[in-house]
């Protein structure tokens, strides 16, 4: 390994140890294929294609269990979008999506005029964490 790659992995290294995460060999090379990319949304079934095709040994399950240690360290956002399919966010800032239907894309709407109002009032004891605004997208369809 170069020195380039050799200094990715001490910093993927050490932002994992830094969420707290044991930096086990799967985690890091899980880390590394999620975020060299830069900021991108992914399901647990495309980040596990991506780990075989790089030669990565990880089972769908260890991809799932890593993606939630991850989201419940701070390191990813979790968008669900469809019914059964979570997409893990690797922007874990405040903001909104477009999904495009049919074809199961996801990417980030850039700063603008989306504001949501008239939000209900939390229960006792609890507080809005963050609101998810999906904006679904098709084709035009010919009138």
């Amino acid at each position: 390994m170069d020195d380039n790659g050799q200094a990715k992995t001490i910093t993927v290294d050490r932002r994992v140890r830094e969420a707290g995460l044991r930096p086990t060999r799967q985690r890091v090379a899980l880390a590394e294929l999620l975020f060299a990319k830069g900021d991108r949304h992914l399901s647990a079934e495309e980040l596990h294609e991506e780990a075989q095709v790089a030669g990565v040994p990880v089972s769908l399950a260890t991809v799932y269990n890593a993606l939630h240690q991850f989201t419940q360290a701070g390191l990813l956002r979790i968008l669900a979008v469809e019914g059964a399919r979570t997409y893990f966010d690797t922007n874990t800032s405040d903001h909104h999506h477009f999904f495009v239907e049919g074809e199961n894309r996801v990417f980030d709407i850039e700063h603008g005029p989306v504001t949501v109002g008239n939000l209900p009032e939390p229960p006792d004891g609890m507080e809005i964490a963050n609101v998810d605004v999906v904006v679904r997208l098709r084709a035009k369809r010919n009138s």
